[in-house]
């Protein structure tokens, strides 16, 4: 299982009994499938549609939350930054630094993070194409990363809602060894739910096992034990309950792949 990446977590981080019952499901799916899932959350939802909305504790709260459920439960960490001089601190907790997509080109945001050698995920924008990424993993790279993941996650189609060309996988493959689906972000509606994201969280595990066909070797999930109620993406986010049986399928071996056909 140590080749599939997975990643899953709640959106924002809303409370410690949050993160506590997510994390808790998330050693029992590891115990049970021999998987390594890494435990996603941000600190702080910089990029919300509306000032209203809820952000997250912030940087110091936030870290310390995250660094409890590390301590408590054993699990790796991702989060992501929005500006470079988060980079450092974050870097203290977390296994796995993100950068956002509409952050990707931001060449001060990913050398910060490139800088501190952690592990660097960076998302495709919803505006380029997968062999457009070639230019951020250079970027990290040149700054100082030893290991850089490229994260899927839908392109812009028309002005509310997105769509997902599963060729940007293989695509990426060929810049990197590391390419994840994000399953969640890829059903969003962007501003289709008056001031807030929308979306359409039925489509998560048939965007999971598309991408599986295409190559994916790891696989992003926000999950939530009741997501009508979360405070964030709560539209996208994938029932908690219904997430061990969709990593069943995902890391059971495929009869037949195929990536094959398109992997030179």
């Amino acid at each position: 299982m140590d080749n599939i990446k997975l990643i899953a977590g709640p959106c924002v981080i809303e409370s410690a009994e949050l993160l506590d019952v997510v994390a808790q499901e998330l050693v029992e799916i590891n115990r049970e499938l021999g998987t390594n899932i890494i435990f996603k959350a941000s600190f702080d939802k910089a990029n919300r549609t509306s000032l209203h909305s809820f952000r997250g504790p912030g940087l110091e709260k936030g870290l310390q939350m995250l660094n409890d459920v590390k301590q408590k439960y054993g699990l790796q960490i991702l989060t992501d930054i929005h500006e470079s001089w988060q980079a450092t601190p974050v870097s203290e907790v977390a296994d796995v630094i993100q950068i956002p997509a509409f952050l990707c080109r931001q060449t001060d945001l990913v050398a910060a993070a490139a800088s501190t050698g952690k592990t660097l995920n960076i998302k495709k924008a919803q505006f380029l194409s997968g062999k457009d990424m070639q230019y951020p993993v250079e970027k990290a790279l040149e700054a100082g990363a030893k290991e850089v993941w490229l994260t899927e996650r839908g392109n812009m189609m028309g002005y509310g809602t997105l769509v997902v060309d599963f060729r940007n996988i293989a695509d990426m493959r060929k810049i990197v060894p590391t390419v994840i689906m994000d399953c969640t972000h890829s059903v969003q509606r962007p501003d289709a739910s008056g001031g807030k994201t929308g979306g359409d969280r039925r489509y998560v595990p048939a965007m999971a096992l598309a991408a599986k066909a295409f190559g994916a070797t790891g696989y992003f999930f926000e999950v939530h034990p009741t997501p009508d109620q979360g405070l964030s993406d709560a539209a996208n986010m994938l029932q908690l309950d219904n997430l061990k049986p969709l990593v069943k399928a995902l890391v059971a071996p495929m009869e037949y792949n195929p990536y094959s056909f398109f992997e030179k």
